[in-house]
Order: structure tokens, then C-alpha cells, then sequence
């Protein structure tokens, strides 16, 4: 059945609707801030956002007598959004709640467009990104090269991890070794594990200790089982495989940040298919590309495309063998996927 297009006048009526709704939380929110305030709130102290729930956030203490406890926190209304893995300043106030009253630079800033193609900052302050993959379902290079990009236009460590590496077979096992051959020769870390079996999750704790990573990838690839296996005693709901499309149904639906034993901090985010770029430009899509690098600036043309234009570097690179194949195709269908005024 076809979607219902709607016509300008309910586009309207809806929007304002939206409009009254979110005008009317955020007075509602405010007066909580002003009763707080006008209380009793103890001293201003550091704490950490590990959940974030519509206009309130969860706090995690992290000096003091309060150390280690966990406050629902509101917002000062002047303050920007904040997302899990934000380093705040806060006051406890009574029955729990607190008020946060500043928000510290961030280290780092994971963003993605929203579904509306406005750019979202998703977790703050993450110093690794795994990104995690499987034999099922099917993994695809353009989407592991997408999160690379993403990676290294936010100055973050990437970590490729291939979950459920028991599922290997005469079948798969050629195309998923050519894969990982790749990234491998690139200087990747690349890591194979089985959450369900245990394999391999030794030398994974030890990568994540002493870090704060998000994993990403696909549904279906084993995040909440990854999780379940780090961290057994949070429970995180696990997916079935959709027998239909092979794809994973969603199950963790906020970000939340764990704690590991050896010190590092997890952010576990929302599985998305497809991870977009739209917020990237041609430049730095090139610069994601590390075997790049010493190719950028060396074309005939200064304005090449690396397309079909003669004395392009990349393409005698391809020729030649320094660039696979499979990456040049993953960089042509990201540069495809920009608007036109980022390409």
C-alpha cells in the first residue's frame, strides 16, 4: 500500500503540533530545573553521562562521597545536547535528582545525520570504534569502509572485529579471508571472535581496558552478545536473525555506557544499517582512504576525479596493485552517496 502523501496545510498542522508538544516539555522541564534550584543542591562536582533519556540524562559521580552512584540529572536550559560519554559538571539535589550545570569540552565526537539529514552527535569522548561484523549476516566492504571513514574523520582508533568466526565454512571462508586480507595489509587491527563460544574474547578485553569504545555494525552481527559476554552480569536483549531478510532486528534501543573490570568503558549504541556520510565532504572521504595519501595531489589534474582521467595517480595505483579493487569501488559509491555541493 502506498504511503499517503500529505498535502502543505497538514504538513503544517503537524509540525505545529510538534511545535506546542515540545514547547510545552521543555517548560515543564524548565520548571523542575527552577524547584531543584531553588532547593536545596549540594556542591558543584565532575560526573559522566551514561544514558540519555529525552530531556533527562543519567549521571555517573565521579569524585566525592558519591562516587560511583548514579543520579537521573535535569538540564540547565542554556546547556547543548548532551550524549552518553559527556563529561558534565552537576549538583545532587534531593530525592536523587540532580541538575547539571556545565558540559566539559569533548575529546572526541561521534555524529551521523539523523533521518532528517541533520548532523547528531551520538557519543562523546570515544577514543576506539569496533567495528563488528559477521559471517551472517553477509558482511559488505562498502559499509566497513563507510564506518572507517566515519572513524578517521573523527580522529578515532578503529578496530575491525569479526564476531561469530565459528560460523565459518568452506562456503564463506574465501571471501571473508580475501576481506580481512585487505584491511590486514592496510595496518588495521583486526581481531576474529566468538561471543557465543568465548574464542578470541581474551584478547578483546585486553584491546578494550583502558579505552572508551561504541561498537558498531549492522544488526545481526552479535553487538548485545558481545556485551552479554563482556560485561555477563547487564543484561542486554539479543536479536534473533531475521530469517526473511537476514538481517538482525534492533534490540538495544539508547546508548549506554558499561564499565569494564580492567579500568575501559563501553558504549553500547542503537545497531543501524547503513551508516551515512552525508556531513563528510570529497576531501575528507579522500583522507578516510589511508593508501591514499601519498597519492592525493600527485593527478595530472588538480581537479581529478579518479574516474577515467589520464595521469590519474589512483587509477595507476589500482593498475599497479597498491590500491584493491574492492576499496576503490567502496570509495566510488561513498563519493556517489554525497550531496552535490559536497562533492
Amino acid at each position: 500500500m502506498a504511503k499517503r502523501q500529505l498535502n502543505r496545510r497538514q504538513n503544517w498542522r503537524i509540525e505545529k503540533i510538534q511545535g506546542e508538544r515540545a514547547a510545552r516539555a521543555a517548560k515543564r522541564e524548565s520548571s523542575a530545573v527552577e524547584a531543584l534550584e531553588g532547593g536545596d543542591l549540594g556542591p558543584e562536582q565532575h560526573g559522566l553521562v551514561i544514558a540519555h533519556f529525552g530531556v533527562q540524562v543519567e549521571v555517573e559521580a565521579r569524585d566525592g562521597e558519591l562516587a560511583g552512584q548514579v543520579f537521573r540529572c535535569h538540564l540547565r536550559a542554556n546547556l547543548p545536547a548532551l550524549v552518553t560519554g559527556d563529561q558534565v559538571v552537576w549538583r545532587a539535589g534531593n530525592q536523587g535528582i540532580g541538575v547539571i550545570v556545565a558540559q566539559l569540552p569533548r575529546n572526541t565526537e561521534l555524529c551521523r545525520p539523523d533521518s532528517r539529514g541533520q548532523l547528531k552527535p551520538v557519543a562523546a569522548n570515544v577514543d576506539m570504534i569496533v567495528i563488528v561484523f559477521a559471517p551472517l549476516p553477509e558482511p559488505h566492504a562498502n559499509l566497513i569502509d563507510r564506518y572507517l571513514v566515519a572513524a578517521e574523520h573523527a580522529g578515532i582508533k578503529p578496530l575491525l572485529l569479526l564476531n561469530k568466526f565459528d560460523l565459518i565454512d568452506e562456503n564463506n571462508a574465501p571471501a571473508l579471508n580475501a576481506l580481512l586480507a585487505v584491511y590486514r595489509t592496510l595496518g588495521y587491527p583486526v581481531l576474529e571472535v566468538s561471543a557465543h563460544h568465548g574464542n578470541g574474547m581474551e584478547q578483546l578485553q585486553a584491546q578494550l581496558d583502558g579505552r572508551i569504545s561504541v561498537f558498531v555494525g549492522q544488526s545481526g552481527v552479535g553487538k548485545s552478545s558481545l556485551v552479554n559476554s563482556l560485561l555477563p552480569d547487564v543484561e542486554t536483549r539479543v536479536g534473533p536473525l531475521s530469517e526473511l531478510s537476514g538481517q538482525g532486528t534492533h534490540t538495544t534501543t539508547t546508548a549506554r555506557l558499561f564499565h569494564f573490570p580492567g579500568g575501559g568503558e563501553l558504549i553500547d549504541s542503537p545497531g543501524i544499517r547503513e551508516f551515512g556520510l552525508g556531513h563528510v565532504s570529497r576531501a575528507d572521504v579522500e583522507a578516510g582512504f589511508i593508501e591514499f595519501n601519498d597519492l592525493l595531489g600527485t593527478c595530472r589534474f588538480r581537479d581529478c576525479k579518479h574516474d577515467r582521467e589520464p595521469g590519474c595517480a589512483l587509477l595507476k595505483a589500482l593498475e599497479d596493485g597498491r590500491v584493491q579493487q574492492q576499496r576503490m569501488n567502496s570509495y566510488r559509491s561513498i563519493i556517489a552517496s554525497l550531496p552535490e555541493n559536497g562533492y
